[in-house]
Parts: C-alpha cells; structure tokens; sequence
C-alpha cells in the first residue's frame, strides 16, 4: 500500500503574516477557507512538492514556531539559498554537519561550507518563517538507494 505525506501542518500566530511570507517565497496558493467558529485553513505548496503545508485557526492546538526541522530538499544549496534571500527571506549561510552525517539540532556542530565534495544529502541553509517554525534546505544530488 502506497502512504504519500502531503500535507504538514505548520502552526502560526498570525494566519494572514504567514500566508504573505510563504506567497513571497513563491509557494503556491492551493486554498483558503473559512468556517464557522473562527475556524481557518491556509494550504500552500513549494515550487515543485507533492507536499503541501497547511496552517489556520483552528487548525493544530501546537504553539505557533514549534515545528522544526522541516526539510526542504533541492538540487543547488547556493542557487536555492540565493532565491530565497531575494524573496526576503533571512537564510543562513550554506553548512555542513562537523560529524559528517545528516544535521544536528539548532546549530550545534555546524561547519560553514558545503559538504566536503558537496556529498548528496550533506549541505544545509536554515531559514524561519515570522513564528520561528523552523525550516532546512538540503541539497540532494544523487538518491540513496530505495528512492
């Protein structure tokens, strides 16, 4: 049986502030809907992501900023990096993990640079959206097998 992940939910403060950061970065407006109660549902997707973010009232009883490590993979860390920045966005400079494999928290035994050799899955960029939701860039050249 096929499971696709296509929908995170992202919780913000401030529904209208996020739908206008995340529209500046180029995601796509897929819907916004409103109910009764106060009740709000934004979704958004990524230039080219089967997976879509949603956020609201009413959506997630989580505290606005608490998702992190959200990744968002893409084939050039610096021209990915370069087009955020330009939409606005306060993106890290390109890192890579003193240990070598994957990333660890906050910015615990972060290496400025790309991966040696710029290894597949090895070069990060960290930006936040306005409530401190945490967001990644990974760089992904070549596919672990299985992929």
């Amino acid at each position: 049986m096929d499971m696709r992940l296509e929908v995170v939910v992202v919780p913000v403060a401030d529904v209208d502030r996020s739908k206008e950061f995340y529209k500046a970065l180029g995601w796509r407006e897929d819907a916004d809907v409103a109910g009764g109660d106060g009740f709000r549902v934004v979704q958004l997707t990524p230039p080219g992501s089967a997976c879509s973010v949603i956020f609201g009232s009413g959506v997630t009883s989580a505290a606005p900023g608490s998702a992190q490590g959200l990744h968002l993979v893409v084939d050039d860390i610096d021209a990915a990096r370069a087009e955020l920045v330009g939409c606005g966005a306060r993106v890290s400079e390109v890192f890579h993990d003193a240990g070598g494999v994957f990333h660890h928290a906050g910015t615990d035994a972060r290496v400025p640079g790309p991966a040696p050799e710029r290894r597949s899955y090895g070069s990060f960029a960290s930006f936040s959206d306005p409530d401190g939701n945490g967001w990644l860039l990974q760089e992904v050249t070549t596919r672990l097998p299985g992929r």
